[in-house]
This record gives C-alpha cells, structure tokens and sequence, in this order.
C-alpha cells in the first residue's frame, strides 16, 4: 500500500501518523512476548527459573492476608500513682507525658502530690 503524502491534507497525516504509532507499540509488545518466551526457554534449558537469573521473585498464589502477631510488651506493669480526684478512674503511672487533667490540676496552682494516691 502506497501513499502520497503530497496530495493527503494535514488532518489525514496525523491520523496516518496515530495509526503508524498504534501499529509500533503492538509490534513492540508482541516483539518483547518473543524475546522473553526465548530467554525463558534458554534459562530453563540451563537449569534455572528467569526469575533466578534476574533476581525478580515469582508472583505468588493468592492466599488470604494473615494476620501478624503484636509482640508481647515485656516491660514490668507500674501501679499508678496519681489519681484524678474529680474522676477516679483515671489513674496515670506519673511515666511518660501528663495527662491533660493532671495538666490542668497544676495549671490551676495545684501540684502533683495532691493527687497522689
């Protein structure tokens, strides 16, 4: 099939042009379905996988997500020592950052030691 180019109008150039470049990437892709089949054959004829040779892990089966097991916090468990006198049952070991009802307990000039249990 030939054309001529002189005589086809700007309009059917770039079709020609997005039809030409739609026929190279599926030559490409069918082209690289070749190369890779034949590498595959040529690793298995020496004895590995593909995946062997580039370092690529096979696709595994799907499996259901399981689930991972939270690590056992191994420090000892500190009784509290300060309670919250408008709501006893918060409770805070005086480790790590303060409450905000203790916060607010020294903010309104009170200290520690009036809620120490």
């Amino acid at each position: 099939m030939k054309f001529d180019l002189k005589e086809m109008s700007r309009r059917e150039l770039e079709k020609l042009r997005a039809d030409i470049d739609k026929a190279l990437e599926k030559l490409a892709l069918a082209e690289r379905k070749v190369a890779l089949e034949a590498v595959r054959r040529a690793a298995k004829a020496h004895g590995f996988a593909l995946e062997e040779l580039t370092g690529e892990k096979k696709p595994t089966p799907t499996k259901a997500p399981v689930a991972k097991k939270k690590k056992a916090d191994r420090r000892a468990k500190v009784a509290p020592k300060y309670r919250n006198p408008e709501n006893p049952e918060q409770t805070w070991t005086g480790r790590g950052r303060a409450p905000k009802w203790v916060e607010a307990h020294i903010a309104a000039g009170g200290s520690k030691d009036d809620l120490a249990i």
